[in-house]
């Protein structure tokens, strides 16, 4: 199946591309999540005619996330959660826990957005976290698990 895409996707190009990808991502996720529309000779045309629409509607996306990046970058957050003597924990630090953290600290980050290299945090101390806001906007935090007291 050939899509255009009307915005940048991961690891498949960029806002008009048109490329060819399996039926089932096509139709079950590009589609309905509105990254692309299939690759007919009207599409083209309507595609054409909102090109630049399209074009000032994702660099207003990249602009917010570019603001929202500026305000997160360095910042490090404070997780309290019950710990054994070992420094292990009762249970585990989550990309949830993680995005309701900084919620809680008035950055509005949904947990897809939170990524977490090496899993689930299960010990006490300081951990890298990277944040995407946006395919071009990738932010470390510093997620700091301290032990209940």
């Amino acid at each position: 199946m050939q899509v255009i895409l009307l915005e940048k996707v991961a690891n498949l190009g960029v806002l008009g591309d048109i490329v060819k990808v399996k039926d089932g991502f096509g139709r079950n996720f590009l589609i309905p999540q509105g990254k692309a529309k299939r690759a007919t000779e009207a599409n083209k045309a309507e595609f054409a005619a909102r090109r630049a629409e399209l074009e000032k509607q994702q660099a207003d996306i990249l602009a917010v996330a570019k603001v929202r990046g500026e305000k997160l970058a360095g910042f490090v957050l404070t997780v309290t959660q019950k710990a054994g003597v070992d420094g292990r924990l009762f249970g585990s630090v989550t990309n949830i826990d993680i995005a309701e953290g900084l919620k809680a600290q008035g950055h509005e980050v949904a947990k897809s957005e939170v990524r977490m290299p090496s899993g689930p945090l299960k010990t006490i101390g300081d951990f890298p976290v990277s944040v995407a806001l946006h395919h071009d906007v990738v932010v470390d935090v510093t997620v700091t698990v301290v032990p209940e007291a």
